[in-house]
């Protein structure tokens, strides 16, 4: 779903549209027992009147009786329609606000890497939890006091007209007053409000990136620098929040005081009238109290466009994430991070011992045992990529292609557009130019789901989730059985760690995985790809925290568990590429060689250049 371009090129609000739908009937509930709360307190101001008149002044302790209990009945069914009306806007709006939210977290998710990088990770947080709230508020108070008050407005507005025509006259200077102050204070406030939530965004991002790099900030001990950037962005937001902040201090006061203007004119012209016989004391009463009512509810209609004012503002940016590019059909399992119920037992269990003598049995099934995958071929046809339509290109003309079961080794220096290669096959960025191959099938072909079923990936900084490592392992496949998981761990080296800790499989690890060191965060990463037994594994330089004896260990583990899966192994070192099938030599962004370690070595000279730099010495090249 796409929200409409429109003003400016600000995204309308279509997104809208279903949740409107959806909530109707309950809305209109909730405005039919408002209405009863305002039409009970419309009557009494009237009833109030000939109880003053006809029962107060004629002495007639009867007629003060009956419509005393008069009143008392429609306060309660005044009352009863507000519990009613209550009740309903705060689930249908609590409702409102969780299917929203969850919504645009599904949006999120499916997002292309593209528009990913369009918005900063604090300000999608900002969409998703403060603005949110302020579309929901503004939900909950159309059922509450949005409808209210315009219904008090005009209701008081055509008792005070039947009730003395003359003093009616006040309303017509007071009402068009107070309604150019509020417009006036909604064209002046809506872009402070806006900048609000923007600056919010910037706070936001200045904690998020110190929190996510603390460990930095404490090691070079740059505390005042970070005090200074959140400072600034600290002192915007309380800038924006004052701008707007003032606008209010201006208009409320003016509205006020055209309100009590206007009852102190009633008051005058009231007198007046009483003292001429041309009016009665308790017709004054109920002027007096129905222009409060009516200048009452102008002022919460002031109140109600401040919050529409940044309820519009939040609806926008929300607008915008909804308007944003996504991957398309999306497939994807949902990841029940829970083990299942087998898995559940504390560390130690006997089905952890079982389960370790599993990992053996899985390299016997390299023959064609039901574990195994069939890899997928993979054909690179002079693809190009831009990240943005004006900007430099990433790729140039890649051609290249790899029979099914291979191993690719891909070496190039930092910068020179490996990572951005082998992202292109799960399809986190979509091809500038030319074709990508995948079992013989164009990529764009390809269902998400499915695709991405059959990769895993080992991105170049590993992240863990909250949880234990069990969980974390399950991630790459729901399900697995504790064989399953063992093998893999075990594959990846990292089991003999995992067993030394005194919880096992089942310890806690905390967010990002900072809990365990880099080269088990790792190797924990390298067994959650491996998991999934997928067609397609793809190691974007997912050793380098770990030594070379051990990443020797996890090289030959692969190529024993994993030899139907096609491998993509990005690296910079040149012992890790030298016993690949094919050697991929990127360089800027271009494909400047490929073949064997020895074809590379007399026709590459980018290749030599860094097998030089590890190896050393002309005598090394040639050696």
């Amino acid at each position: 779903m796409r929200a409409s371009s429109r003003n400016g090129g600000r995204p309308g609000f279509a997104f809208l549209l279903p949740y409107v739908r959806t909530y109707a009937r309950p809305f209109l509930a909730a405005v039919f027992f408002l209405s009863i709360e305002a039409t009970c307190d419309l009557m009494q101001p009237t009833i109030m009147s000939h109880l003053i008149d006809r029962g107060v002044a004629a002495g007639d302790i009867g007629v003060v009786l009956s419509l005393g209990a008069t009143m008392l009945l429609v306060a309660a069914l005044g009352a009863l329609g507000a519990i009613a009306r209550n009740v309903i806007s705060s689930r249908v709006s609590q409702s409102f606000g969780t299917v929203l939210r969850a919504d645009l977290y599904r949006r999120i998710q499916a997002f292309s890497f593209s528009s990913l990088d369009r918005f900063e990770s604090a300000s999608l947080i900002t969409r998703l939890t403060n603005d949110v709230n302020q579309v929901q508020n503004f939900a909950n108070g159309l059922m509450r006091i949005f409808v209210k008050a315009p219904l008090l407005a005009i209701g008081g507005i055509v008792m005070a007209v039947l009730l003395n025509a003359p003093m009616s006259v006040v309303l017509l200077v007071v009402v068009p007053v107070v309604a150019a102050l509020i417009a006036t204070s909604l064209r002046t406030s809506y872009p402070l409000f806006r900048r609000i939530q923007v600056s919010l965004d910037s706070v936001n991002a200045v904690m998020r990136e110190y929190l996510s790099g603390v460990r930095v900030v404490k090691a070079f001990n740059r505390f005042d620098h970070e005090e200074e950037r959140f400072a600034r962005a600290n002192g915007e937001l309380s800038l924006s929040m004052t701008r707007a902040m003032r606008v209010m201090a201006v208009f409320s006061p003016l509205i006020s005081l055209s309100l009590n203007l206007g009852i102190a004119a009633v008051l005058w012209f009231g007198g007046m009238r009483v003292g001429s016989g041309k009016m009665q004391v308790g017709q004054v009463v109920a002027f007096v109290n129905y222009m409060t009512q009516i200048l009452g509810s102008l002022m919460m209609l002031s109140f109600i466009f401040n919050m529409f004012v940044r309820a519009r503002a939040s609806a926008e940016r929300i607008a915008e994430v909804f308007a944003g590019e996504t991957e398309g059909e999306r497939a994807m399992p949902q990841v029940d991070p829970r083990p299942p119920a087998q898995h559940t037992a504390a560390a130690g269990e006997p089905a952890i011992a079982a389960a370790a003598a599993a990992a053996a049995s899985l390299s016997t099934e390299r023959d064609g045992g039901p574990a195994r995958a069939r890899g997928w071929s993979l054909g690179f046809e002079s693809v190009g990529l831009r990240y943005a339509e004006a900007g430099e290109p990433a790729l140039k003309g890649i051609s290249f292609a790899c029979e099914a079961g291979s191993t690719i080794g891909i070496i190039g220096s930092t910068g020179s557009g490996k990572t951005s290669l082998v992202n292109l096959i799960p399809r986190f960025y979509e091809v500038s130019s030319g074709r990508i191959l995948v079992d013989g099938r164009d990529l764009k072909e390809w269902e998400m789901g499915p695709l991405r079923e059959g990769i895993a990936l080992v991105p170049q900084h590993s992240l863990l989730f909250t949880g234990t490592v069990l969980e974390n392992l399950l991630w790459g496949k729901t399900g697995a059985s504790m064989g399953e998981i063992v093998a893999a761990a075990t594959a990846a080296s990292a089991h003999d760690f995992v067993s030394s800790f005194p919880e096992g499989y089942q310890t806690h690890i905390g967010r990002g995985g900072f809990s365990v060191s880099g080269g088990q965060r790792q190797r924990l990463a390298i067994a959650r790809a491996l998991v999934r037994r997928p067609r397609i594994l793809i190691l974007d330089d997912s050793t380098s925290s770990v030594d070379s004896i051990t990443e020797a260990r996890i090289r030959k583990s692969l190529a024993a568990d994993l030899g139907g899966t096609t491998v993509l192994l990005i690296t910079q070192r040149i012992s890790s590429v030298r016993g690949t099938d094919l050697i991929l030599v990127l360089d800027e962004g271009e494909l400047v060689g490929q073949g064997s370690h020895e074809e590379l070595i007399g026709s590459c000279e980018v290749y030599r250049d860094i097998y030089r730099s590890q190896v050393g010495g002309r005598e090394a090249v040639h050696g």
